[in-house]
């Protein structure tokens, strides 16, 4: 069975789906791995790297999907985009892709790939159960992102992280608030706190609470009901804006005492929730920074605009959408370990295996023979 592994076409994205330390794993289950020449080189992978670990280099994207079974790629580019027109016209009926297809929010290209005859799995519906922590590569990449917004803030805020003690006086602190106690919240607060500075953070989960103490933070207090806070796969759920209402107002004072406010309130299939509002914003210090992780889907903050940097009264308010392509060395590294073991799981016998009655395999499977299958995205179609 063959792995083709292509260059890839959204405009700045810099990961690509293996890399070379995966190779030898994926020949050990029957999966040898064609490569697009230069696809790794954006991530620091060289060609000569992949071949020297047995894979095989092929001059075209073209001369890879002609060759191969299955196609490994990080992202599918947009379909309404001229990146995403060629992409859809690079599959062949029969070929098999796994990727980040975006279904929730674009059910459309699911259409498209199966009018293609095209076997997809999406690496963003992996169930968050057990068995498949160790392919959950939007928590990997989530991760990334959580380290790398609290980087961008640190880089742009005209104070410093810790508190030092000098000969010139003390230092105070920057103050961070993280709101969103997911993987990427998490990973936040961490990263703040190793930098030195005093955090809190608030979820509207009860269950966080522990996790966020157990990372270093304060957990702020909201003293608002919370009905169905969390869906079975672990995410938050979507509350009613008089909800929304009542926490922003009870956020107002914890977002003006800080300098930095990390937002990453995502809902999987559904806008953003607005929690930081443009009379919040005024309410911060000249110099302060938002970083909006929930940028794609509308943000988190009100004067958010995705992949722009806005400065409104005073404050620097960052919307990045792909974060994880900024550290692409690691980032591709952890997605390409996420992908060999799904793939361990889905190939036996040199062949890929659909079992409709496993879950991981039920919950990601898009489209197969020229259909979508997958039930929720039946729904939205």
């Amino acid at each position: 069975m063959i792995a083709g592994v292509i260059a890839e076409t959204l405009a700045g994205e810099r990961r690509v789906a293996l890399v070379p330390s995966v190779v030898p794993a994926l020949a050990k289950i029957g999966v040898s791995v064609l490569v697009q020449q230069g696809a790794g080189a954006a991530a620091g992978f060289t060609d000569a790297a992949f071949g020297e670990k047995g894979a095989e280099i092929a001059p075209s994207a073209a001369d890879v999907v002609a060759k191969a079974d299955l196609l490994l790629r990080v992202r599918m580019s947009p379909e309404g985009t001229e990146a995403g027109r060629q992409d859809l016209a690079l599959l062949r009926p029969g070929l098999a892709v796994i990727a980040f297809l975006d279904p929730l929010n674009e059910p459309g290209l699911a259409r498209s790939l199966a009018a293609k005859n095209v076997t997809a799995f999406s690496m963003e519906m992996m169930p968050r159960i057990t068995r498949a922590q160790s392919m959950d590569a939007l928590s990997s990449m989530a991760t990334i992102a959580g380290y790398k917004a609290v980087l961008l803030a640190a880089s742009t805020l005209p104070r410093m992280f810790p508190m030092l003690t000098t000969a010139a006086g003390t230092v105070t602190p920057a103050r961070v608030f993280v709101i969103g106690a997911g993987v990427a919240g998490l990973q936040a607060i961490s990263t703040a706190r190793r930098l030195g500075a005093p955090v809190e953070a608030y979820d509207v989960r009860p269950a966080s609470k522990e996790q966020v103490q157990s990372v270093g933070a304060k957990f702020v207090e909201l003293p608002i009901e919370v009905a169905d806070a969390e869906d079975k796969g672990g995410y938050a759920k979507a509350q009613d804006e008089s909800f929304y209402r009542r926490q922003r107002e009870m956020m107002t004072k914890v977002v003006a005492g800080s300098d930095v406010v990390i937002t990453t309130a995502a809902i999987p299939g559904k806008k953003s929730p607005v929690l930081v509002t443009e009379d919040m914003v005024k309410g911060m210090q000249p110099g302060s920074v938002i970083v909006d992780l929930a940028a794609e889907r509308g943000g988190n903050c009100e004067l958010t605009k995705a992949d722009q940097t806005v400065v409104a009264h005073g404050v620097t308010i960052f919307g990045p959408t792909n974060l994880p392509a900024t550290v692409p060395y690691h980032a591709s590294f952890m997605y390409a370990r996420n992908v060999t073991t799904f793939l361990t799981h889905l190939v036996k016998d040199k062949q890929l295996v659909i079992a409709a009655d496993d879950e991981i395999t039920r919950e990601t499977l898009v489209t197969r023979d020229g259909q979508v299958v997958h039930e929720r995205i039946k729904g939205l179609l």
